[in-house]
Order: C-alpha cells, then sequence, then structure tokens
C-alpha cells in the first residue's frame, strides 16, 4: 500500500473482519488490549469494534499520556506558576486535566498562573533564552515518544548554561505499565480483565523497537502484535493476535513494519540515556505507584529539575470517588460504565482525564458516538 487511504479501505476491512471470524475456535472468547491512546481513538472513529467478530473483545489500556497524569503531578505544576512565580510551559491537553480542588491548569491560569501551551518543547526553551530575567519551566509529559525532544533542550539549556530553565520531568515507560498490569492482582484486577494478548504502542516503538516487549511476553505467555495507527493496521494486528493465541504461542510480532524495527532508534535512545534516569517509582493515574516505571533527570543535568531547583514536594491525591477513570485505564470498566459519562463528563467540561485528551478512551467514545451505538450491557 502506498497511500494512506488504501489503509483505510471499507472493503479491505471487512475482508478482514471475515478472517478474523474464520479463525475463531468454537465456544472460545479472545480479549486483548490496545494498549495505545492511538488505537483506542482509532477503534472508535473508524468502528473497528462493529467489524469484529462477537468473540473477540477490545480492551481499552493506559496508553494515553494525558489520563495517566496523577493529581499530584498537575498540582506541583500549578504550585510552580502560583506559588512560585514560574511560567510553566506544557502541551495543550494537559492544562485540562483535572486536579485537586476543581482546578486544573487552565483554571490557574485563569485565576493568574502563567500558564502557556506550547507545541514542542523547544518553544519553551527559546523563552528562557528570550527572557532570561523569567523563571520558565516545561512541564514535559508523555511515553518514550516525546521523550527523546524533551532530552534535547535539557541537553542544550546545559551547553547554554542557562540559569531560569527548568524541567519538570513526568515522562513514564511503556514496558513498565504492561508488566505491572499482567503482574500485580491488587494493581489491575486480572481476574476480572482476562487479557489474552496486547495490540503493541506505533510511535513508542518507534522510538525503542520490538524487542523490550519480548519479556513479559515470554514470562506471562501474552502476545503482542505491534501495529500501526489506521483500521486496517490494526485488524490486521488482532488477526495475528488470534493466530498466535489458537498456536500457543506468546511472541512479538510487529506487523507496523514500515516504521518500527527490532533495535528502534539507536540515537534517541542514546540521548535518552546520556539526559534522564529511570525513577525508583512514580505514580500513575488509575495503576498506582509503579517501580521503574518513569524517568527524572540524571545527576549530570539535576540543575535543570525543577522538583530540586523549586523544593517541589510530591503528594499523592485521591480521584473524585464517583469518576470511573482508573477502572477505564485498567481496562476493568467501559466509559459506557462510569455514571459521570456523557452527563456530568463532556470533552467540553471534563470531570476525569479520560474525557480530556482526543486518545483517552472516554473522549474518543463520546466524540465518536459510539456509545449511542447499542445500550449498556453486563459484560
Amino acid at each position: 500500500m502506498k497511500y494512506v487511504d488504501e489503509f483505510r479501505d471499507g472493503r479491505l476491512a471487512r475482508g478482514l473482519g471475515a478472517a478474523i471470524a474464520r479463525e475463531l475456535q468454537p465456544g472460545r472468547r479472545y480479549a486483548f488490549m490496545e494498549f495505545c491512546g492511538g488505537h483506542t481513538h482509532a477503534i472508535s472513529r473508524y468502528g473497528v469494534a462493529d467489524l469484529l467478530p462477537a468473540g473477540v473483545r477490545m480492551v481499552h489500556g493506559p496508553g494515553c499520556p494525558v489520563c495517566v497524569l496523577p493529581i499530584g503531578r498537575i498540582d506541583q505544576a500549578i504550585s510552580l506558576a502560583l506559588d512560585h512565580g514560574a511560567t510553566v510551559c506544557t502541551y495543550a491537553d494537559t492544562l485540562r486535566v483535572p486536579a485537586s480542588g476543581g482546578r486544573s491548569m487552565l483554571r490557574a491560569r485563569a485565576e493568574g498562573a502563567d500558564i502557556r501551551m506550547v507545541y514542542s518543547a523547544t518553544d519553551a526553551l527559546a523563552l528562557a533564552c528570550r527572557e532570561p530575567a523569567r523563571q520558565v519551566v516545561f512541564f514535559a509529559i508523555g511515553f518514550e515518544t516525546t521523550t527523546p525532544p524533551t532530552a534535547v533542550v535539557i541537553r542544550e539549556a546545559a551547553r547554554l548554561g542557562l540559569q531560569n530553565f527548568s524541567v519538570l520531568c513526568c515522562h513514564v515507560l511503556t514496558p513498565a505499565a504492561i508488566s505491572a498490569i499482567l503482574a500485580s492482582p491488587s494493581v489491575s484486577a486480572p481476574e476480572a480483565v482476562p487479557l489474552d494478548g496486547f495490540v503493541g504502542p506505533a510511535h513508542v516503538s518507534t522510538v525503542i523497537g520490538s524487542r523490550p516487549y519480548a519479556g513479559f511476553a515470554a514470562a506471562f505467555r501474552k502476545p503482542v502484535v505491534i501495529a500501526g495507527f489506521e483500521p486496517l493496521d490494526v485488524m490486521q494486528a488482532i488477526l495475528m493476535l488470534v493466530r498466535q493465541v489458537n498456536e500457543g504461542r506468546a511472541e512479538v510480532e510487529n506487523q507496523f513494519t514500515r516504521a518500527v524495527t527490532a533495535s528502534g532508534n539507536l540515537k534517541a535512545q542514546a540521548l535518552v540515556a546520556e539526559v534522564l534516569a529511570v525513577r525508583e517509582s512514580f505514580e500513575w493515574r488509575g495503576l498506582g505507584v509503579l517501580p521503574a516505571s518513569a524517568l527524572r533527570l540524571a545527576d549530570a543535568y539535576a540543575s535543570l529539575d525543577a522538583e530540586q531547583r523549586f523544593g517541589l514536594p510530591y503528594r499523592a491525591v485521591p480521584d473524585n470517588p464517583a469518576c470511573e477513570c482508573g477502572a477505564i485505564l485498567r481496562g476493568f470498566r467501559t466509559p459506557r460504565e462510569c455514571k459521570l459519562f456523557g452527563t456530568a463528563c463532556t470533552p467540553e467540561s471534563p470531570m476525569g482525564s479520560c474525557m480530556v485528551s482526543s486518545e483517552g478512551a472516554c473522549a474518543a467514545h463520546y466524540t465518536y458516538g459510539r456509545f449511542r451505538d447499542r445500550p449498556i450491557v453486563a459484560e
């Protein structure tokens, strides 16, 4: 295939749906988690679930970087602006994530906080260079995909000797989260969400490659198929997963060969390894505190770490008890099973993080109207 519309061909999609149905073993049900929020978005946007046979269920995972930000980290960013007078720069969706006391970064800005949307980490660095009297903090979030650009600006700020630039680093790591979902009953409730395999993330895998998934695929006997974001990509990956399950295999396969290699982007990996280091632990919204699941600034760059520069404490804050975002991120609930979904909680007025980003399961379901197609039924 050469053009993107070929990856959205309805006739080919229906053919893949029929091929998946032919491969299913009689009486067997299959549950696959798409970890990446981009896949969740594609499944809702293109109606992929409607093309799958009844025996295949897609479970939404915690692969939306905005969704997994815990309240305590948003509170830190707000404190930097309101209590320390810093200018906080971050990506657009982060501004709307609910924080403590009904706040968000956007609402804090209405209270006078200097919080700005940027398109890239270099925008924040450029601001610090233009205005040396201003303390500029880049609130860095995301999975391995957005980590290298953060590493670039940290190294450049160090080279320039900037005293007014720092980073609040909240980058998180994909393999650690998948392992936690499979390993810890107390966190992920796998007894309620039996998983047969994973649709592996696309953009993340262009950076880290396919090899990092091999360990938990072997340890937990769960196949992984890395897939692109187009509907035919996702459906082909599901077909590959069904075949692995039927054959008793638990391997890492790469459907997204046009962009992902086994080793990934070695230059980006080397840069990240130089500038950033693995945290001992980090809180994820919905998953709790996970060991070795996030990054901080390496000791050589500690002077640019906003947590150290401003003496920021971290305080865990429980989510809104009426919001099911935590359970949705674990795959334990679906968006339609949350009493706030589509009523008190909408993309225009999100009560939980899953309704903020277009990659969030709730926002994807609401935006593309999938929740209106059929009544809620017990699963």
